[in-house]
This record gives C-alpha cells, structure tokens and sequence, in this order.
C-alpha cells in the first residue's frame, strides 16, 4: 500500500517527530472523519510500498526523509510554493526560503522526487491572471532543473472555503472570486505555457473539465510510475481516485483534517485556523492518533 502523509494537514512541518514514532512502532491510528471508524494503518517496511509527502516546509522533516530512506521505502514530496500574499497565506514558509527547499530536496533525493505545486490558484484583486502569470514564471524560473512537473488547479469554493475567503477578505480588503471556464482556461494556457519552457510538464489535479487546454494532462498526486522510477522497480498499487476526475493510485492517508496552522484562507482542510492551533498546541508525539483526543 502507498502511505500519503498527508493531503488532510502538513505532516513534515508539523508532525514529523509523531510520524518518526509511528514508523517505529510499525503503525498508527486514525478516525474516518465522516463514519468517525477508527482504522489501524500498517506502517511496517512488508505493508509499505511507498510514500507520498505533502508540505509547504519541509526541513523539520529531513530525519524522517532519511528514515525512510533506511528502510529502503520510496517517497516523492509534493511540495507547495506559492507565494501570495500574506492576506491569503498568513503562517507559510516564504518563496525564497521553500525555493531553496526544493533545490535541497532535489540535491538530495534527486529531481524525479520532487514535485511542485501551484495550487490552488486563487484569482482576486490581489492575484489576478497577470499577477498569477509573472508570480509563476518567477518561481518556475528559480525551480527550473529541480523537478519536472508542476500541479495545478484552480480553488473549488466549498462552503468553509468560501467561508473562510469571505472572513480574510473583510480583514484585508480584498475580494475574491470563481472566474468562468474561459477566463480559467486563458490563464491555465499561459501558466502551462511557461512551465512547459521551464522544463516542467504542467497537471490539473481533478479539473477534468479544463484538460483541454493544450500541453496539460491530469495529474496523478499518488503517483505509481513515479514512485517506481523513484525505487528501480515496480511499485504495487491500483488506480482508485478519491473523488470524480481524480487519477490517484490507491493510497491510506494517515493525517487529520483541522490540524494544520500554515493559515491559507483557501484551505478545503481547515474550518478554522483557531481550533487547529489549540489541536496542535495539545498533540502528543507519542500517541497513537495524530489528533490527541481521536
């Protein structure tokens, strides 16, 4: 099975010595968040195939990385750089220090390891599509030979999202919105566009709808060929998506919703910052659960 760690929180800046413990112990628990089952995931070298790390930062996690490393496990880390403003991002690693991250990252683990994402992208009138298109060359420009995919999606306004957006926006003066299919469609051809000079394949995740723009194909977060590449050997698995239009492998995903604290306005993860930062406050390493109290 491939272990994803985690789309639900940012398990290497945040957890990384409970996942150390948990890799040790050879499992760990968590709560289905709509059945509220508790499930046992085995961590244990013959039950992992690989795994799939997501962050915004992730040199708290570099003993982790090594860890896994040991054990013989392949990973790829999906690694967030996106630099908007703090009205929108008020807690995340900025652009030139997680920059230098991913150039670390793929020194190290090399670039196939590495892969960057630009998502969601959120048009407002602080990041509008000429914002956007000089924002994401000049990150692509400095990334350019550490790795060679970038994600992209553009915001889903779930209800919390919308929620959340609206309170940031009232804050910081700024307003936000869910442009049409065509203005998503110009904008997603001049950012493919620049990736695609930069030496990166450009991906939609699960925006199926957009994927007639020239030169993007779907993206694939829980990727098996990779995690193969990555390994020199075929890595098990199946395609099983986790929602329409998605074309993920098959995975188990050890985090928790409403436990990360980087305070993106546009989290789909996070109800509200407030609570994942008592959350935080009150983890325990050792436990069990990556939430205390699951």
């Amino acid at each position: 099975m491939i272990i994803s760690a985690s789309y639900k929180t940012d398990i290497p800046a945040f957890y990384g010595r409970w996942f150390l413990n948990r890799l040790a112990a050879g499992y760990c628990l968590m709560v289905n968040p709509y059945g509220r089952q508790t499930h046992r995931i085995d961590l244990s070298p013959a039950a992992v195939d690989g795994f799939v790390f997501w962050t915004r930062n992730a040199a708290p996690f570099g003993e982790a990385l090594e860890a896994v490393a040991a054990r013989g496990d392949p990973f790829m880390i999906q690694m967030t750089v996106t630099g908007y403003p703090r009205a929108l991002e008020s807690n995340v690693l900025e652009t030139v220090r997680a920059v230098d991250q991913v150039r670390a990252l793929a020194r190290r683990w090399g670039p196939r390891a590495v892969v960057w994402r630009y998502d969601p992208v959120v048009l407002s009138s602080l990041t509008d599509a000429r914002w956007h298109s000089a924002n994401f060359a000049g990150i692509a420009g400095a990334l350019k030979g550490c790795t060679d995919e970038v994600v992209l999606s553009f915001l889903q306004p779930y209800r919390k999202t919308a929620r959340n957006l609206d309170a940031a926006a009232s804050a910081h003066g700024f307003d936000w919105r869910d442009p049409p299919l065509d203005e998503k469609r110009a904008l997603l051809a001049d950012l493919a566009a620049i990736a695609l000079d930069a030496g990166m394949h450009p991906t939609l995740c699960t925006q199926p709808h957009l994927l007639d723009v020239p030169g993007v194909s779907s993206a694939r977060c829980i990727d098996m060929k990779r995690l193969s590449d990555i390994a020199g050997r075929d890595v098990a698995g199946r395609r099983k998506g986790n929602r329409p239009g998605c074309d993920c492998a098959e995975s188990r995903d050890t985090g928790d919703y409403d436990t990360c604290v980087q305070g993106c306005a546009y989290c789909y993860a996070v109800n509200a910052r407030s609570a994942a930062q008592r959350r935080l406050k009150a983890h325990d390493p050792k436990g069990e659960f990556l939430r205390s109290g699951s």
